[in-house]
């Protein structure tokens, strides 16, 4: 089986594929999630963040954390201290982004009741 058929919302194809990229790697929960925890409590260490995100692995955190850098969503900062002090802080890029995904919360805290209702209707049909 082929690909899926692509629909495209921009005329520039560079903007496609910059927008399945984003949408592929910040669509995962953790990135999400740490997304979140940095833009309610701005620059933080690393054990911070993951107390911030209750159930992610230190494994996972710290991939998440160099994939955000990696795009440009997070600048690590290490301090010259004994031991080092290692912090996170989103960069413009990645407020922008958290902005955007922040209607997504807004969405669920406006509709919680109309969806759990939909999915109690199902479940009550199966």
């Amino acid at each position: 089986m082929g690909k899926p058929p692509h629909t495209s919302y921009h005329s520039d194809p560079r903007v496609d594929a910059l927008v399945d990229e984003t949408i592929g790697r910040v669509a995962d929960k953790w990135t999400l999630l740490v997304l979140e925890a940095l833009e309610e409590a701005g620059e933080q260490r690393f054990s911070a963040i993951g107390r911030a995100v209750p159930g992610i692995s230190q494994k996972m955190l710290t991939q998440t954390l160099r994939q955000m850098e990696r795009e440009g969503l997070v600048t690590r900062t290490v301090h010259a201290e004994v031991p080092p002090r290692v912090e996170y802080r989103l960069t413009v890029l990645g407020h922008d982004l958290a902005e955007a995904f922040c209607g997504v919360w807004h969405w669920a805290e406006r509709n919680i009741e109309t969806i759990e209702a939909a999915r109690a209707a199902f479940d009550a049909r199966q």
